[in-house]
This record gives C-alpha cells, structure tokens and sequence, in this order.
C-alpha cells in the first residue's frame, strides 16, 4: 500500500469512501494520497480524495464536474439593508441567473481569456449548448449564497458554488470513453500515461472547462450584484475575489494530483469551504499541508445520499433549519438540507492543520437550482 493519511480525527467516513480510496492506492501507478474529513463515496474514487500519480492521469478521477468550485466575492453592501430585502434580492436573482437545467437564450462572452479546445471536443462544447451555459448555476449543491461575515457589524459575501455545467460533464463522458474497457465510460481507474495523446489531449480540454468554470462564476457574481444594485447601494470589492476549484488533475513537483472534492490549499492560499444551506461558509488559508497534498476538504459531505434524504428527512424540519434565511426549503431540494450533511465544526476540527479559518460567512438568503 502507498502512503496516504485520513484526516478524521472528529469525522467518521463510511465504508464505501474507504473501500474506493484503498482500491485507488492500490495502482501500480499511485504515488500516495490522502483523504479529507468530508469524504464520502463517489464515482470510481470517492469525493474528498486527493491521489498524487507517477504522470498518469484518470478522467474518472476529477469526475464530470471539472472545474467545479468556489468562488467569494466581499462587497460595500450595507448589511442591515441587505438583510431588510433579502427576499427581494433573492427574487431579482433568480430573474437574472439561470438555474438548474436552464440556460441563456444566447451566448455570453467570456470575461477571461480561454485556452483552445482540441477538435473533437469542440464538436462536444458546440452540442452542449456552448456558451448558453456562462452564467449559469445547474442544480444539485451547487448554490448561490448572500451573507455577512459577523453577527452584528460586517462585510456582505457573495459566495457561489457551481462548475463547467454541461461542458465539463460532455469534456469528462468522452474522455472516459476513450479510457473504458470496449469504448463505454465504466467506474474504475482507468486512464493514461502522460506520453500517450490521449492524456494530452485531456489535459487540453480540462484546462478548457478549468476556466470555462471560472468565467461561469464569474458571470453569476456580476449578475447577483447587479441584482442587488437593483435594491440598494453597493458594490463588490473585485481585487479581493477567492476562486478556488476542487475538481482538477494538475502537476505539481513532478507529480499529478487529482483532486475530487477536496480544496487546493497551498500555503497562504485563500479558499472558501461551504457548510450546509443553513451553516454558512468559511474562509480560509491554507496551510501547504504536504500529508494532505497541499489541499483540504471542499465542504462538510453528505452523511445522506440523495435518495436516502428524500426518504428519510420531513419537510418540516428543513423547514425549522432554515428559518430566517431567505431561500426555498421544499420537498424538491430536501436532498441538500443541513440534516443531510456532516457537522461542518466537527469537518474544520479535523482539518486545523490544513487551513485557518480567516472568515464564517452566515447566509441570509441561498438560491438553489
């Protein structure tokens, strides 16, 4: 077995998640790794693993959201107002970002500079509706979030999670095509040596739907604070911006980590790490932890699959937990309740060696797919 460290010191992590990640170090090509508090079980690796290789690389590790991340933005907002009309600011939101499998009539230009696609991949992000789909949010736990980093007097956070939408998950299904036994995308570690075109072609394209990510966030942020500026005065603080992706394979000292769930948190790094819809975000700095990869977890993780929370959980108590917050607590998206997820103080206890917690963002309103 490979080194590799689990940072759970106050988590448990179920079987599952344990039983992908032993199977992932267990390559021949795997230098070692690591585990993050919030891990749970994932697709082919779980979610919070972080696995350094010997320049060999596996689609089916980053995952089909390639680039998702976080992205916060400080404001000049004034608190009081911002949580006087809340609701109305959640409103004006939803008017003017697209929301789960909702896109833009027409394209949007990019506000960063974009890397060129390889051929056949640009055949895949032309079918996936190109880009109709910058600025916008897609469903799940991806959400957008208005907050204030202190009980009384503070600073007002935009703080979004989503990712490259409907481009990564095309960029991602075809690769692990080529890289699936008889043609057909199967769970499992299957990938490719840097040397083979393949990989580079890969590469390419995920450095593609890297900053396709970054520009969709970027985009929803322009839009919520226009949205905002509709209710009251302010604007954001854009040289104080964090972006931080947690679904990548990049290189680092010669080696190629992939990251699936989990922050990268190089020493002085700034990061955001969500809670749950009613917890808050944190945000932080990395530590440069080198046992963790040079990373941290990306959230609190789920201690309910989808299906199981849309069981098990009541209507009423997502209701409780969310009291206050303007946001949209129904049976449609009871799968992201706080109930569904671990306790994000005992998640930050388990990581004090990867990150310091500069800021807590407390939500006043969250707008989900």
């Amino acid at each position: 077995m490979k080194p590799y460290k689990i940072f759970d010191q106050h988590v448990e992590i179920e079987d599952g998640a344990l039983y992908q990640f032993f199977s992932a170090m267990e390559q021949d090509f795997v230098v070692r790794g690591a585990l993050m508090p919030d891990a749970h079980q994932g697709y082919s690796l779980p979610i919070g693993a972080v696995v350094a290789t010997d320049n060999f690389v596996l689609p089916s590790w980053v995952g089909y959201d390639i680039g998702c991340g976080m992205c916060a933005l400080p404001t000049s907002f004034d608190p009081s107002e911002v949580d006087n009309l809340r609701y109305s600011i959640r409103d004006e939101i939803l008017a003017r970002v697209p929301v789960g499998f909702n896109h833009n009539k027409y394209g949007v230009l990019p506000n960063v500079a974009m890397p060129r696609r390889t051929p056949a991949f640009d055949k895949i992000f032309h079918d996936k509706g190109g880009y109709k789909q910058l600025g916008t949010l897609g469903g799940g736990n991806h959400f957008i979030e208005v907050g204030i980093d202190s009980a009384l007097e503070g600073t007002i956070w935009i703080i979004i999670h989503s990712g490259s939408r409907g481009i990564g998950h095309g960029c991602a299904t075809h690769y692990m095509k080529l890289a699936g036994p008889d043609g057909k995308a199967r769970e499992g570690h299957f990938g490719w040596h840097m040397s083979d075109p393949n990989a580079q072609d890969y590469m390419q394209d995920q450095e593609f739907c890297l900053q396709f990510a970054l520009a969709n966030r970027r985009i929803m942020l322009e839009r919520v604070v226009e949205a905002m500026q509709a209710h009251v005065d302010g604007e954001g603080i854009w040289d104080s911006l964090v972006n931080r992706t947690h679904n990548h394979a990049i290189e680092r000292d010669g080696l190629l980590i992939h990251r699936k769930g989990a922050t990268h948190a190089e020493e002085g790094m700034k990061g955001v790490i969500p809670g749950n819809m009613a917890a808050g975000s944190y945000i932080v700095t990395g530590k440069g932890n080198k046992y963790s990869l040079w990373s941290s977890s990306h959230g609190a993780g789920r201690v309910l699959g989808r299906r199981e929370a849309k069981r098990a959980l009541l209507l009423e108590d997502f209701e409780d937990a969310m009291y206050g917050i303007a946001c949209r607590p129904d049976q449609d998206c009871i799968d992201e309740a706080p109930m569904a997820y671990k306790d994000i103080d005992d998640v930050m206890a388990s990581q004090e060696e990867l990150v310091e917690i500069e800021r807590h963002v407390i939500p006043l309103l969250n707008v989900k797919g």
